[in-house]
């Protein structure tokens, strides 16, 4: 049997009720327990009172309760994230179904598909010599750090065989990129007739990078071997590359590297072992899965009037 109690508070009750809902800093619980008391004081129903007071307006609010609330519902208003939405436009679909498809071909050594990227990546010392690590005890090392610079990270990687290289430079000019091509041409693929390679949209990234680098004859060269495929503007997502950034960045570079040489080294083995544990990138993301998940957002065809 449900029991009903009736509220009925004298005028001193509420006269205090009311002056503790008016002014003053006290806990959120007491002042919503003088809400309810005050609401079924004057016949409120259990499911109004339950209404009215889930939110409490508060003329002035301390920074502590405002904390608490917030960790208490591990809310993080302060954080934002920042994107580029692209237009998904014709230029778009083609450029990325272009990239796709060459990701769906079957394996030929004579025209290898490579997704090539960079990526800077600062060079942090230690202030003080950390403390090694000893039976119960972590290595333990001060938070403060030294900034020795920025170097840059050249990523080749081939989507159809387990193999990735990663090249260490002071800079990302365009002469660094025309040596990536020639390199990709010359010591890594030097029997290919042709190389697709996949890349974005930075401005470095392009032909004539390799006519500001080398004589004419030598670009051209180079150029007859290599075929460029760009990843539609603002969806880097779609090079392959960027995944085994995000594993380089996990496996070797989330440490303190103080110098060049160092990161050299680190890279290299890190290379090594990939290579040969024969690590690939699962690709599932097809034409056909874009076509079905995408649909709405390609370009409506324009109608073609009959003659």
């Amino acid at each position: 049997m449900n029991v009903r109690y009736r509220v009925e508070l004298s005028q001193t009750e509420r006269a205090e009720l009311t002056a503790l809902l008016s002014g003053g800093k006290h806990a959120a619980r007491k002042l919503k327990r003088a809400q309810v008391l005050l609401a079924a004081d004057v016949g409120a129903s259990d499911e109004a009172i339950a209404t009215s007071v889930r939110l409490t307006e508060h003329d002035t609010i301390s920074r502590e309760t405002v904390r608490r609330r917030l960790a208490e519902n591990e809310l993080k208003p302060w954080r934002k994230d920042m994107w580029c939405i692209p237009q998904v436009d014709g230029e778009f679909v083609a450029r990325m179904e272009d990239v796709l498809d060459l990701y769906a071909e079957k394996p030929d050594p004579k025209r290898p598909v490579v997704c090539f990227d960079e990526s800077p990546t600062q060079l942090i010392g230690e202030v003080r010599r950390p403390i090694p690590a000893k039976a119960g005890q972590l290595e333990r090392y001060d938070f403060e750090y030294k900034r020795n610079g920025t170097v840059n990270l050249f990523i080749f990687l081939n989507v159809h065989r387990p193999w990735r290289k990663v090249k260490v430079t002071d800079s990302r000019a365009a002469v660094d990129f025309a040596a990536c091509m020639r390199e990709l041409a010359d010591v890594h693929f030097p029997k290919a007739q042709r190389i697709r390679v996949v890349l974005d949209n930075l401005s470095t990234h392009s032909a004539g990078a390799l006519y500001q680098a080398f004589p004419p004859a030598e670009a051209r060269r180079i150029l007859r071997r290599i075929e460029f495929h760009y990843v539609p503007k603002h969806a880097s997502w779609l090079n392959m590359v960027e995944i085994e950034i995000g594993v380089l960045r996990s496996q070797c570079l989330d440490r303190r590297i103080e110098c060049k040489q160092r990161l050299v080294s680190e890279v290299a083995a890190w290379e090594r072992q990939r290579n040969a544990s024969r690590a690939r990138i699962k690709w599932m993301f097809t034409t056909e899965k874009a076509r079905a998940k995408m649909g709405r957002a390609y370009p409506s065809r324009s109608s073609v009037k009959e003659s």
